[in-house]
């Protein structure tokens, strides 16, 4: 079965460029252009893994977190922090609210695959 990834950005190109590399790997790509359109698809389709930004209009990432973490079927779905963020103090605010990992911006498409892989195989 093919596990499908939902791509939370407000960036156009960065949501491309992150579906780009995991369709090329396999992976079936939804994306969403702030944290609410992700929490609507999140609700209707059935999600592997959530790749979020952490600044959005609307909603922002770790309010997208923690908001997934409080339905039965986002539990334990691995989310992963795709962000230019990358202080300590956001990190944790980040595994506070519920994020698996963090991957900074611009990302190596290498180690994107590498850390999809070792989150949802």
């Amino acid at each position: 079965m093919t596990k499908t990834i939902l791509a939370v950005d407000d960036s156009a190109s960065i949501r491309q460029m992150v579906a780009f590399t995991l369709k090329s790997a396999g992976y079936e790509v939804l994306d969403a252009v702030d944290g609410q359109d992700g929490l609507d698809k999140a609700k209707s389709n059935n999600i592997s893994l959530v790749l979020t930004d952490q600044n959005m209009p609307r909603m922002d990432g770790l309010t997208l977190i923690r908001t997934l973490r409080t339905l039965p079927q986002y539990k334990s779905t691995p989310i992963l922090m795709l962000t230019t963020e990358s202080s300590d103090a956001m990190k944790q605010q980040g595994r506070a609210a519920g994020a698996t990992g963090w991957l900074v911006k611009p990302f190596d498409p290498q180690k994107l695959l590498e850390v999809v892989k070792k989150v949802i195989g």
